[in-house]
């Protein structure tokens, strides 16, 4: 078992304007609006260690709906994760793959598949509006007990020749991601899922929950006291499951401090972190870790 890269992060948001508005409030170049062929869109955000964010709105609920009756596994949990819990949330992680085929395969030998693979191309626009085609391959995987988190591999079969140089460079100083938080009563009970998922089975615990390490990103899974303690986000649910709830990131204190008064962002300096809650078009708390 080797670790899996990170990739990316999937946040439902209500509107893609307001969330292309709060990302440039907090200092983040947004990339050009982008739809896919199933009914959702996204407006993405770039780092230069070849990590991303993901806000996943809506653009034609019709297309959705009709996609995700037919089998197409992220427009059925997107539209899941939107009724059980919020319009603007943290309801996915991707992991690069090489062979989104084996990895389905793998999943559906453990029992935590999420069903079909899918496989589907949509249009990238660079920096300087060159576009360029882009496919991918995508297998789910999920726990039953935790039905508000999913997980899924990211294959591509074609990768755009753009230049998205200028999409990675942020006024707030932020160059990656370092860390997903997770919250669950027991983050143990989730270890034996977590390390296939991952690519990991060393999951050293710790005073608040336990961590689980992949090829580029932490994955630390809190207890509500904990996520508490360590970052003053409150879990807003009493149901047991993994819930996905913040993100860490590497970034220039000195830039990003200039970036959040410019954007007249409210934020809470730990020592460690300087953190912003989660708000409308953000989903899930960030916390901002750097010199």
């Amino acid at each position: 078992m080797s670790a899996k890269f990170f990739d990316h992060a999937v946040l439902p948001v209500e509107s893609l304007e307001v969330s292309r508005e709060r990302y440039q409030a907090l200092g983040f170049t947004v990339a050009a609006d982008a739809r896919h062929p199933f009914g959702t869109e996204n407006a993405c955000v770039f780092f230069s260690d070849d990590t991303y964010l993901e806000p996943l709105g809506i653009a034609q609920r019709e297309d959705c709906e009709a996609t995700a009756t037919k089998g197409n596994v992220f427009t059925k949990l997107d539209q899941t994760y939107r009724f059980r819990v919020a319009q603007d949330g943290f309801s996915a992680v991707a992991f690069k793959t090489n062979d989104a085929d084996a990895d389905h395969k793998t999943f559906q030998a453990l029992g935590i598949s999420a069903g079909k693979k899918l496989s589907f191309g949509r249009n990238f626009v660079d920096g300087n509006g060159k576009k360029e085609r882009a496919s991918f391959k995508l297998s789910f995987a999920r726990d039953d007990r935790a039905p508000d988190a999913t997980f899924f591999t990211c294959e591509r079969i074609n990768t755009p020749n753009v230049d998205r140089s200028s999409l990675t460079s942020h006024a707030n100083g932020v160059t990656g991601i370092k860390e997903i938080i997770l919250s669950e009563f027991v983050p143990s009970d989730f270890q034996y899922f977590l390390q296939p998922v991952i690519g990991n089975r060393d999951t050293p615990s710790h005073s608040f929950g336990m961590e689980i390490t992949s090829a580029n990103v932490n994955f630390n899974v809190l207890t509500p006291e904990g996520l508490t303690a360590m970052f003053g986000a409150t879990r807003q649910t009493l149901d047991r499951g993994l819930r996905l709830e913040g993100i860490v990131f590497a970034a220039d204190k000195n830039a990003l401090l200039a970036a959040l008064k410019q954007g007249n962002i409210e934020y809470r300096d730990t020592g460690r972190y300087i953190i912003v809650p989660a708000a409308n078009g953000q989903g899930a708390f960030f916390a901002f870790e750097g010199n």
